[in-house]
């Protein structure tokens, strides 16, 4: 059966649409990505959209020459793995305690879990107890904080409940415990679900600049994304120049070319380049793990 005249004219226009969308969602990174790679000087002028009128790579040269830029992607990388693994593990083991009927006091704790998405203590308590807990200014205060998601363990839990009970008890016939029951069986089943919870809590963390910055005063310890909100937020530009050391400085022949919003380009796309490599692997489980985690009860 041929589509109709109008069935095309609606099909034209959602590809119009869906173009224009698609334009507008990459053309701001790709702006970026050209002027990373222009000649900081000439970007000043403006007019540069598709492609670098004067390419160079000093800009990236200075930010892999900036240690204090490589050792905040370095903290980057060990927060965002840590911070995920440990969430994942921590949230799982919580969820599929509230998953099981059994459980003493199973509506209690789901309901001060519940209270804590809509009611928060406020910025100030919540810093006098992290110093209370003697995190500030130490690597844990990116970790330890976000390794229980109410959200993430409602998720789980849907999850967990809608797993046949027949798996769990001939599990504990064979003599498997609630623990070997859990990472036997349960937890390798939850590959969708995990894999997408997985993702969003890696992008929280490698994206989170104000929490560092809030409690962490050691510029040692502050990953790449506050680094790089240093950067818009202030001149940056003439400090690093100061602080290099000379045999940095000596390498970079064309440091001149370099400006506060090419090297906030340059290091915008190294913060942004890792995690982006990570959707291709995980977009498959999007759909599916996130309606499984939210539909079934």
């Amino acid at each position: 059966m041929k589509p109709s005249t109008g069935d095309r004219i609606v099909s034209v226009i959602i590809h119009i649409l869906l173009i224009i969308i698609g334009f507008v969602s990459i053309y701001p990174f790709w702006n970026a990505a050209v002027i990373s790679f222009n000649n900081g000087i000439d970007a000043l002028k403006g007019g540069i959209t598709f492609w670098p009128r004067e390419f160079t790579l000093d800009n990236y040269k200075f930010v892999f020459k900036d240690k204090r830029l490589i050792n905040g992607f370095i903290i980057s990388v060990l927060r965002t793995g840590l911070g995920t693994a440990g969430a994942i593990l921590c949230t799982s083991i919580f969820a599929y305690g509230m998953s099981k009927k059994e459980l003493i006091g199973r509506k209690f704790y789901m309901g001060m879990a519940v209270f804590t998405m809509y009611f928060s203590g406020g910025l100030i308590p919540s810093y006098l107890l992290i110093r209370d807990l003697g995190l500030v200014n130490t690597f844990w205060v990116m970790v330890i904080p976000g390794l229980i998601s109410v959200w993430n363990m409602i998720v789980f839990r849907t999850f967990f409940k809608s797993l046949p009970p027949g798996l769990e008890e001939s599990a504990k016939i064979d003599g498997c415990t609630n623990w070997g029951v859990f990472f036997r069986i349960v937890f390798p089943l939850s590959g969708p679900v995990m894999a997408t919870i997985a993702l969003f809590t890696a992008v929280y963390h490698w994206n989170d600049w104000f929490a560092p910055g809030l409690y962490i005063n050691n510029p040692d310890l502050l990953p790449i994304q506050t680094k790089l909100q240093q950067i818009m937020n202030s001149n940056i530009m003439t400090e690093q120049l100061k602080q290099m050391d000379s045999a940095a400085a000596a390498h970079l022949s064309s440091l001149r070319s370099v400006t506060t919003k090419s090297l906030t380009m340059a290091t915008m796309m190294v913060a942004t380049f890792p995690i982006l490599l990570v959707y291709p692997f995980l977009q498959k489980y999007f759909v599916k793990g996130v309606m499984i985690g939210s539909i079934k009860e």
